[in-house]
């Protein structure tokens, strides 16, 4: 016979957001039981970039959530955008009143698993989830294996599909696994980590007629930098030198602090949006509802918005019986996320050259970024942008 575990909220997914979600509904006084197939050393070691928005952190922060993320993250009031040999810094504070805050995702993830257990939450590493069923139901279920092959499943109140990119919970909300709306880039990221001090207090977008280049932070000694690539480039294919030589070609006028490089990787460029974000009493957040390029820094942020939302629609069901909220729920999560999928785009259209360019979209594309950096109101949209929008339900 198959074990059945009863909790009130099966959620699919020991990211962000899933984690978050299990800590705020607990607040509430409702359980939850999360499962992820990655181990917990696979989670906290995987390096992910980390720029959280001014509401992000205080969430994370007020609710106990992420005890390190003001203490250690650091607060960045601006950024460069740097073209024509030139840098022009997009000052949030003066513009906007916010900033960001560098704090890498998994750092939150070692902050919230480390909450989550102290707490006493169900969390199980090592389970895969197959399927789920009775979307339509009062008690939808979640088909899962353990990591020593024993089938399982759970039964719960409601499930939340919070596991990411190929989730599994998508094919019982939309239909398919794939449905969705899709964008997929000409171009990808080629990410190193050094050994360096930082080459600038605040991140470098560089655009340059060679390609794209971020210069990011990670700490004191060990930065992330990224370069333009073509999706299928080999990440060993150039030496150390070639790449402090491309790197510093691109962003003309600045000079980086060089160090060794002992990581690389490529992160090819998508956009999606699942064709629903609810079916039933399954909902979908994060990065299995969405996705978007890095370039605007959205991610993590428009993960955490969904929590807020799905958060207050799951009290109101669970504890009064009222489906209003969650009904809303894909609106208002829609709003924000195409917002954040116009916003990144946009950076990444502006700052990208395509691999069939012509000397006029170069220029214009030049026009564009002085267009933003010259005006008081372009200034103030990137920031305003960058740093986050108001989060509904807050």
């Amino acid at each position: 016979m198959t074990d059945t575990v009863r909790t009130r909220v099966a959620i699919i997914g020991a990211g962000p957001a899933g984690l978050l979600l299990a800590h705020l509904l607990a607040d509430a006084g409702i359980e939850s039981v999360v499962i992820d197939q990655r181990s917990r050393e696979e989670i906290e070691r995987t390096i992910r970039a980390g720029i959280l928005e001014q509401g992000t952190v205080e969430i994370l922060d007020e609710s106990g959530a992420s005890p390190r993320v003001r203490s250690v993250g650091s607060r960045h009031d601006g950024i460069e955008l740097r073209f024509a040999g030139e840098g022009h810094r997009i000052d949030f504070a003066e513009l906007v009143g916010r900033g960001v805050w560098l704090y890498p995702q998994h750092e939150v993830l070692k902050d919230l698993i480390a909450v989550r257990l102290e707490a006493g939450q169900d969390l199980r590493f090592g389970v895969t989830a197959e399927r789920v069923e009775g979307a339509d139901t009062d008690r939808p279920r979640v088909i899962a294996t353990d990591a020593a092959g024993h089938r399982f499943e759970i039964e719960a109140d409601f499930v939340v599909g919070a596991d990411g990119s190929r989730s599994v919970a998508r094919e019982a909300v939309t239909g398919s696994s794939t449905g969705g709306y899709f964008r997929e880039y000409p171009f990808a990221w080629f990410g190193i980590l050094c050994e360096a001090p930082p080459s600038s207090d605040e991140l470098i977008y560089s655009n340059s007629p060679n390609g794209f280049a971020l210069i990011s932070q990670r700490s004191a000694t060990v930065q992330r930098m990224y370069l333009q690539c073509d999706p299928e480039m080999d990440p060993n294919a150039m030496s150390d030198q070639q790449i402090w030589d491309d790197l510093q070609s691109r962003v003309d006028g600045h000079t980086l602090a060089e160090g060794p490089i002992f990581q690389r990787d490529v992160l090819r460029f998508r956009s999606f949006v699942a064709h629903e974000l609810l079916k039933g009493r399954v909902a979908l957040v994060g990065d299995a509802a969405h996705t978007v390029p890095p370039t605007g820094a959205k991610g993590m942020n428009l993960a955490v918005a969904d929590v807020i939302l799905l958060d207050k629609a799951l009290r109101a069901l669970l504890l009064e019986g009222d489906a209003r909220l969650l009904e809303e729920y894909p609106e208002k999560a829609l709003r924000r996320i195409w917002k954040a999928q116009h916003f990144s785009w946009w950076m990444t259209s502006m700052l990208h050259v395509a691999p069939d360019a012509s000397d006029f979209d170069r220029l214009r594309q030049l026009g564009e970024l002085r267009s933003v950096v010259e005006s008081e109101s372009g200034r103030r949209y990137l920031a305003e942008a960058y740093t986050g929008w108001p989060l509904d339900g807050r």
